[in-house]
């Protein structure tokens, strides 16, 4: 809806005008009057108006310098010029102020409707366009913060192309110069229990709070951009930079940013945190090396000395992480035997064993943990789908893992980190244990008596791991322990002792018997004949008719 106001000297006019006018049409909510132009301003200055309709020849101040104090004042409001001279002085000053049109007196209704429709007409375009400028301005900044994610992961992955995203660094503010960046990636030490006490299981929201944390509190010190690590879910990654090019300058302040951040993650959250500090870089593209950095000095927390949260990177950390030698897969026979013979307590016993033997070493950090829980998984995952339990039921070997085993992952300290590690084993053997459990309804004669009867056909192991749900490997080894030999062979087996009884009978043709066994080449039948017995099928045939 739209205001208007009408600017003339004379009452008669401003009436005609009010009665030719379409204003319904139009959409025009409100009409102003006003008999000279300092009225017209003391009207402007107290209401909204859009359009206005202005004699150019008025007493005291006139259209002209009306229009001019229009223009300065009121840029958005759209101007008719009414005139009853067609002078040239008139349209000029009209046209220097952009004015929308210009009718002469007397105002007929289709030159005053006419002019009217285009100003509104120009008032919905102006709108419309504002409304798109929202719209893609709205847009850009709910993408901006995905975008900036996603061009710092390629920064951190050493996959930035420069010569591609010139553009896209400077949408999103990159392109700074005389800046200093670091990395420090964030470690969530109590997650599972916060997220189920305060943020409804919800990590996601768990990682949002904490970004708006950690920007409210380091925005004293440095700029800031967080954002999820997607390799590791406790992790969060934040990007600093700060203007000027002393190193000192912002490590002190970037190191008193991080302690106050994890007092305030403490007090608002009961959050507990490690922080990895990187270097400071002086050009963006050397991001990785910073993230790196921090991810190093993260991993040199020491569980069992419980050291200060906030680790800053240098040589010596570097050196200490290569010394470690600790590994699961010297365990992998141990653990393999342990899990078959199902009994819990000597499984406990190796677990600790493997824990005492580790931690009287002199350290015992984080990134051991993480690299220890890695292989555990792996070296496990093998072992349950040599029992038979179907990989789509195990996680991949990745930093989340021990969420997709909906296992309680938390630890601050080397004996909660080996409950965690109890829990995870705990888990496979049940896995394992439930396999068993299956198997005792399974018999493995149950494959035998098939090949028996149907040795014929195109047999393949693959069918009955389908229809009994087991793993291609556990029944190989299973009919391997039961008969002494593998699925394929006893296959072959039987096949040759049915063509000896078949061969017998002279009647029968090679190609017959081999078509009969299951074999489509006559050939192929014959070499696997030899192979088997050390002669042709026509040179067993001719020894047995004598």
């Amino acid at each position: 809806m739209y205001n208007v106001i009408i600017i003339d000297d004379e009452e008669p006019l401003r009436e005609a005008i009010k009665i030719l006018g379409a204003w319904e049409e139009l959409g025009v909510l409100q009409l102003y009057e006003a008999s000279n132009g300092h009225q017209a301003l003391d009207v402007l200055n107290n209401h909204t108006v859009h359009i206005a309709l202005v004699d150019m020849k008025m007493p005291e101040l006139n259209g002209s310098q009306l229009l001019q104090l229009i223009e300065q004042q009121y840029p958005n409001l759209l101007s008719i010029v009414i005139s009853g001279y067609n002078d040239f002085e008139y349209t000029r000053q009209a046209i220097r102020s952009r004015v929308v049109d210009y009718i002469l007196k007397p105002v007929n209704r289709y030159d005053l409707n006419t002019a009217l429709r285009n100003a509104v007409g120009i008032i919905e375009a102006k709108q419309r366009k504002a409304e798109e400028t929202i719209h893609q301005n709205i847009t850009l900044n709910m993408s901006l913060p995905k975008l900036k994610e996603k061009l710092y992961l390629s920064l951190i992955d050493r996959n930035f192309k420069t010569y591609y995203n010139e553009d896209l660094m400077r949408l999103v503010g990159l392109g700074r110069n005389n800046h200093l960046f670091a990395i420090t990636t964030i470690r969530f030490l109590n997650m599972d229990a916060l997220i189920k006490r305060r943020f409804k299981n919800d990590i996601d929201l768990l990682q949002f709070a904490t970004s708006n944390v950690i920007h409210d509190v380091l925005s004293t010190y440095v700029q800031t951009f967080s954002f999820a690590n997607p390799k590791q879910e406790r992790e969060i990654i934040t990007v600093v930079s700060l203007e000027g090019n002393y190193r000192e300058d912002m490590n002190y302040k970037l190191y008193h940013g991080m302690n106050s951040l994890l007092t305030t993650l403490q007090n608002l959250f009961e959050l507990d945190v490690i922080i990895g500090v990187g270097l400071p870089v002086h050009e963006i593209t050397e991001l990785a090396t910073s993230f790196e950095q921090s991810k190093l000095a993260l991993m040199s927390y020491e569980l069992s000395k419980r050291s200060a949260q906030v680790v800053k990177y240098d040589e010596g950390i570097h050196q200490n992480l290569q010394k470690d030698h600790k590994s699961i897969f010297t365990r992998m026979a141990q653990l393999r035997q342990v899990l078959d013979t199902g009994n819990s307590q000597l499984l406990q016993s190796m677990l600790h064993d493997m824990m005492n033997q580790w931690n009287s070493t002199e350290q015992f950090t984080i990134g051991e943990s993480d690299k220890l829980t890695d292989e555990l998984i792996m070296v496990l995952n093998d072992i349950a789908i040599e029992y038979g339990v179907p990989a789509s039921e195990l996680p991949n070997s990745d930093m989340n893992a021990i969420r997709v085993l909906g296992i309680f992952g938390d630890y601050n300290s080397y004996e909660q980190y080996k409950e965690v590690l109890q829990q995870i084993i705990t888990k496979y053997k049940q896995c394992i244990d439930a396999v068993k459990q299956q198997d005792t309804i399974f018999k493995i004669s149950d494959i035998k008596k098939y090949i028996d009867q149907y040795y014929y056909e195109d047999i393949k192991v693959t069918m009955f791991a389908e229809k009994y749900y087991l793993s291609r490997e556990y029944l190989m080894k299973l009919f391997k322990q039961q008969y002494g030999c593998g699925i394929h062979e006893y296959v072959q087996s039987v096949r040759m002792e049915k063509a000896k009884v078949l061969l017998e009978d002279a009647n029968l043709k090679i190609q017959d018997i081999s078509e009969m066994l299951g074999y489509k080449d006559k050939n192929y039948f014959s070499k696997a004949f030899r192979n088997y017995f050390e002669m042709t099928p026509s040179e067993y045939r001719a020894c047995a008719e004598k």
